[in-house]
């Protein structure tokens, strides 16, 4: 690829790259067919299903989900675009969220599991909640909510709770009642739980006072002081903190309760044994709840998401993506505290009446081996996890899977792209090659599903999320609107033409934001009513190969520009996964005079590889083959470990600092901070070593670092 006078890349052709477009290089991989077996029981396996949801007939296309819940009230209009693009949908319907995930399904199913449980002490034995004891749980709850504390309809409340079943008794509890839950996942800060409730409005917080992570009791009750400190200086006052305890009678905490403000669950559930409380019809455009994304700045960004819409969207991804069946036992490893537990291990998954597993701890505790001897125990049918976790297991135990009787039908990843070398691994080793994947592609905002291969009816790609789901239709756009057609090689800025019910309706308390971050963009006509005008901007880079399927790049501002050519993370990152020897990788961008910004990558072993410049050059040599020269990192460096997230996501930021020498800022609340100053020591001084000083960056540059890998 030539370089022209202006520093800008030219194609073989002479154009020149758009600065708005990602260089894409990455191979596209074969098909791999569904297994016969999965298609001749998959809810969705007549082709007719394409029909039904083309863009002729949408918005009605929604209705089939939305059929699957149990409404008061039907609705008189399926999409009202009047306010665009605050879509309202199913309006004048009436339902309640709890009644559709309990109460209907006690007729036929009450002495099944809704819940099993899992501790993560693995002395201690798997809980199964049927939807009878349920029922009688969030009526209990949701009575103390009501009565004690005084909520209502459209309240907010603020749960910071781990993964305990206590935590569905609560949103559901909530959901009874029409009062908007806001978890906080349990990794977060008291701060950053301070900033939520105060942002939301909430006066009531329910938390639980420790559970266990990595073996350890930890002390949770501590966050709830520090949360209710930092909502008083950002102006909310708490009246009321609930705390769940993980071993009722028993204190796991070492902060005293606060007289008249904090209260045990467990005490106060003795005035309301076996109390009932009617299900609160709602409109079908009230909030459900609102989930803050992670990883911003500044204020909160708080997703406001629907009854109705939202319902009736989890449900029908459920039902047709996930391939859940009433009588599947499920086990989503992802945290309630984020989005995917919300829509596909509470409201999903329990809205089809089946069985949903909640595991308290981290996947890998006492070892790798854990999540298949779960899965084995309790006969799971369908995992649901992420690329992360996968890389990890794959990393910690890679023959592990092997030594199990456990046999899935079907597998998800969501969160991230999973790279095709862990795909793979994924396929062959966890699902045996029974197993179908379903690589997901969606955001906080977006409720369920975008992207994603019907399991029955279309092939798998490995790194590929496929085409649009059911009733979306994307596109992808350049910086000044122009389509970037399918099969071209470029990249661009993926959009959703059309809105969906699952959409959240707005960022809660700032409907300006709403709209300059998601549609002023690529808005036709800002006075427009018709759908057709109002794109929405996901923030996410993206190709599409020439039969229709997407690979996500991630987001937009997670590229590093390499002399005005543009490379996604995603894509270098996947290109050293493909040495046999490594386990993780993460590419940071450098300042550079000449450059612009430089790559350095950084990676850690799979157990029992000794580092050495030998694999430093597999990495070089892989990348080189895989994208280009242009890709080429300036240094390898091998780590013992990355620095991680308590959910276990690699914080880039960290790593970007220190080959930056610049602050790392805060690590307090990583898993491993103490990892952070031995990689610090390990390659400031071999940069000292050879020469490399630090240099100044402009308060613009320092912010860009620290910003790095930051978006959700």
């Amino acid at each position: 690829m030539a370089e022209n006078t202006e520093g800008q890349f030219l194609e073989p052709r002479g154009e020149q790259v758009s600065e708005a477009q990602i260089a894409v290089h990455w191979r596209e991989e074969g098909y791999v067919p569904p297994p016969a077996v999965f298609i001749g029981q998959a809810n969705a396996s007549d082709p007719a299903i394409f029909e039904r949801f083309a863009e002729e007939a949408f918005p009605e296309c929604f209705r089939e989900y939305a059929d699957l819940l149990t409404w008061d009230s039907y609705w008189h209009t399926t999409l009202d675009t009047s306010n665009a693009p605050f879509w309202r949908w199913f309006v004048g319907g009436r339902l309640n969220a709890c009644y559709n995930c309990v109460d209907r399904h006690l007729a036929t199913d009450r002495n099944k599991a809704a819940l099993i449980w899992v501790p993560e002490p693995e002395s201690a034995d798997p809980v199964a909640i049927t939807y009878q004891e349920l029922y009688r749980r969030v009526n209990e709850f949701a009575a103390l909510l009501r009565d004690f504390c005084g909520l209502q309809a459209g309240d907010r409340v603020t749960l910071h709770m781990p993964m305990v079943p206590e935590l569905p008794v609560t949103m559901l509890a909530c959901a009874r009642l029409g009062v908007i839950h806001s978890q906080v996942f349990g990794g977060f800060s008291g701060g950053a739980c301070g900033h939520r409730i105060a942002d939301s409005g909430s006066r009531v917080l329910i938390t639980m006072d420790g559970y266990y992570r990595g073996g350890e009791l930890t002390d949770h009750k501590v966050k709830a002081d520090e949360a209710i400190e930092a909502a008083l200086r950002n102006g909310q006052e708490v009246d009321k903190v609930l705390v769940w305890r993980r071993h009722p009678g028993q204190y796991a905490s070492r902060v005293p309760m606060a007289a008249g403000r904090d209260f045990f669950v467990d005490e106060l559930l003795a005035r309301y044994r076996d109390q009932v409380v009617p299900p609160v019809s709602m409109p079908a455009e009230a909030p459900l709840f609102i989930m803050y994304s992670s990883g911003t700045t500044g204020r909160p960004k708080g997703c406001q998401h629907s009854t109705g819409g939202y319902l009736a969207y989890v449900a029908g991804t459920s039902r047709y993506y996930q391939d859940i069946h009433r009588d599947d036992t499920y086990w989503c490893m992802a945290d309630i505290g984020w989005i995917t537990g919300h829509s596909y291990i509470v409201y999903g998954p329990l809205a089809l009446g089946t069985t949903s597993v909640i595991y308290e701890g981290v996947p890998n505790y006492p070892d790798a081996g854990r999540p298949w001897r779960i899965a084995q125990r309790l006969g799971v049918t369908i995992f649901h996890t992420s690329p992360t976790a996968i890389r990890m297991l794959r990393k910690l135990g890679p023959e592990e899977p092997n030594k199990y009787d456990c046999h899935f039908k079907h597998m998800t990843t969501v969160g991230e792209p999973i790279e095709p070398e862990v795909w793979r691994w994924y396929h062959s080793v966890v699902g045996k090659g029974e197993a179908v994947i379903v690589d997901t592609w969606w955001q906080t905002e977006n409720g369920g599903f975008l992207g994603a291969t019907l399991p029955a009816l279309q092939a798998m790609k490995p790194g590929s999320c496929g085409p649009g789901v059911l009733g979306i239709y994307p596109e992808i756009l350049d910086e000044d609107g122009n389509e970037i057609k399918a099969g071209s090689g470029r990249a661009g800025n993926i959009c959703i033409r059309n809105p969906w019910p699952g959409i959240f309706q707005t960022i809660w308390g700032d409907p300006e934001r709403y709209l300059e971050t998601y549609y002023r963009k690529y808005c036709k006509n800002p006075e427009s009513k018709d759908w057709r005008d109002w794109p929405y901007f996901a923030n996410d880079g993206a190709v599409q190969a020439a039969d229709g399927y997407y690979r996500i790049l991630g987001r937009v501002d997670d590229v590093i520009n390499v002399a005005g050519h543009r490379l996604g993370t995603k894509e270098i990152e996947s290109a050293a996964l493909t040495v046999e020897e490594v386990a993780e990788a993460a590419a940071v961008p450098v300042i550079d005079e000449l450059r612009g910004r430089v790559v350095e990558m950084y990676i850690s072993l799979k157990p029992g590889v000794a580092p050495g410049k030998e694999i430093e050059g597999k990495v070089v040599t892989a990348i080189e083959t895989e994208i280009g020269k242009i890709a080429r990192p300036r240094t390898v460096w091998i780590v013992a470990d990355m620095p991680k997230t308590r959910s276990g996501k690699i914080m880039r930021r960290v790593i970007a600092s220190v080959s930056n020498f610049t602050d790392v800022g805060d690590v307090s609340t990583l898993a491993n901070p103490e990892i952070v100053d031995d990689i610090r020591h390990h390659v400031q001084a071999q940069k000292a070593a050879r020469g490399e000083v630090p240099r100044q960056l402009t308060p613009e540059e320092e912010a860009e670092i620290k910003a790095f890998g930051q978006a959700e």
